[in-house]
């Protein structure tokens, strides 16, 4: 197949996902359940005292915030996986070349969205009311004087339509379903549409991509806005904000392409991906710095506006984060590890191209967003009860050595490189 010009490199390498590689990803899997273990048995024995708290009048309980922590990396997994398969398509429709060695790392990511999905659905009926407080039928019965809320009830339609308000919440539970749905089906479509480009060659593949990459970002264009609300802003529901979709996307993004570059360095260091050199390194370096920045943008942009404007039902939601004892600390936290320190670390031109910086501010981010939706979801579900603890770091662990192990398995059924991609060539010669 060498008919490329200066093509010295073995295009049909696969990574060998070696048991020294499985063992690695699960002992940590193995630390971290007997972590989230020694939490869960904490939370059993040491949750009596909590007084009737914010999270609806009733006595806390420990199951609670394990739902919760379902739910956090739940939703902050699902976006790292939907974000391989959008920024898989982005280079078709944005027809790149430089990214056509990477192609398969970033769909790789989306393996994991099957088993999200599943997660997502389940965690949903096991917890609903526990997580949500717009799912408790006395909210929308008028006649309940003391417990019904009208603004609640205002946005009923929007999870219970055509259902009465306050039974089965069938509009939500179908718009979950049926964005998971699309979700694997692009994800599968795009596997194929590769694996048939691997076999027969040609530009034809590469046009078909670029349809089905331009049907899939209109898609994902409204699917992630409103999973955003879904599944996050609705946890206060009486609070919106109109740029939620936006923030919650950027968040997402950095984290995906966190875990994009992390991946890449990560083969590199094994000795594949050879044709990848410093200059696509670099350019990944460069999408990590400048989408941390637009993060920052949006969550300043989000803040300014509700703290200038200073109307009670819209500063709420900050004041129940920064007056907090248990989550106060985090929003600075927040700020330093997803702005403060990308932003420092990544501003020369040679951090961007060397792994060993780029390991760290991959790392740190990842760990950074996910404390970004521990701040969006554990306030409106737990109150004061909340916290980073045992529970925590055991279902962080849990959760991405899984996602680990589901990645890089699908990683290792295919050839590493899109071999015929017809703009092989532009990216042997990338350079900047």
């Amino acid at each position: 197949m060498a008919h490329h010009g200066e093509q010295h490199y073995n295009l049909d390498q696969r990574f060998d996902f070696n048991a020294a590689t499985k063992k690695s990803i699960m002992t940590v899997l193995i630390i971290g359940a007997v972590i989230l273990g020694i939490g869960i048995v904490m939370a059993m024995t040491g949750g009596h005292h909590e007084e009737a708290g914010e999270a609806g009048g009733h006595a806390f309980h420990w199951y609670e915030r394990l739902y919760a922590n379902l739910w956090i990396n739940n939703v902050f997994f699902t976006g790292i996986a939907i974000v391989g398969v959008f920024f898989f398509a982005i280079q078709f429709a944005a027809q790149a070349g430089w990214s056509a060695p990477l192609l398969r790392v970033m769909l790789s990511l989306g393996s994991w969205l099957p088993y999200a999905a599943l997660l997502m659905i389940a965690t949903f009926f096991l917890a609903n009311h526990d997580l949500f407080h717009w799912t408790h039928a006395y909210l929308f019965d008028k006649n309940n004087k003391e417990l019904y809320d009208p603004i609640i009830d205002g946005k009923g339609a929007f999870f219970y339509w055509p259902m009465e308000k306050g039974t089965f919440p069938i509009f939500y539970v179908l718009r979950m379903v049926v964005f998971f749905a699309f979700w694997v089906f692009f994800f599968n479509k795009f596997k194929k549409i590769s694996d048939q480009e691997d076999q027969l060659g040609g530009t034809s593949h590469w046009f078909k991509m670029r349809s089905w990459s331009a049907y899939f970002l209109v898609f994902f264009a409204v699917s992630s806005s409103i999973s955003a609300w879904d599944w996050v802003m609705s946890i206060d529901t009486h609070w919106f904000s109109t740029l939620f979709g936006w923030y919650v996307f950027a968040s997402w993004f950095v984290s995906g392409l966190s875990a994009i570059t992390l991946l890449t360095i990560f083969l590199k260091g094994r000795g594949y991906l050879e044709m990848v050199n410093e200059n696509h390194v670099h350019d990944l370096g460069k999408f990590v710095f400048g989408f941390s920045i637009f993060w920052t943008y949006l969550w300043f942009s989000q803040f300014l506006l509700i703290y200038y404007a200073n109307i009670p039902e819209e500063s709420v939601y900050f004041l129940e984060r920064l007056q907090s004892d248990v989550y106060g600390g985090f929003i600075f936290v927040n700020i330093a590890l997803n702005f403060v320190l990308p932003f420092l670390v990544l501003m020369t031109r040679d951090s961007k191209r060397h792994g060993v910086f780029l390991k760290l501010v991959c790392t740190i981010l990842l760990v950074g967003h996910w404390i970004d939706f521990f701040l969006m979801i554990q306030p409106g579900t737990l109150g004061h009860n909340g916290g980073i603890g045992l529970m925590e770091v055991g279902m962080f662990l849990v959760y991405g050595s899984a996602v680990a192990l589901v990645v890089l398995s699908g990683l290792a059924k295919k050839n590493l490189i899109a071999k015929n991609h017809p703009m092989l060539e532009e990216s042997y010669h990338h350079h900047i």
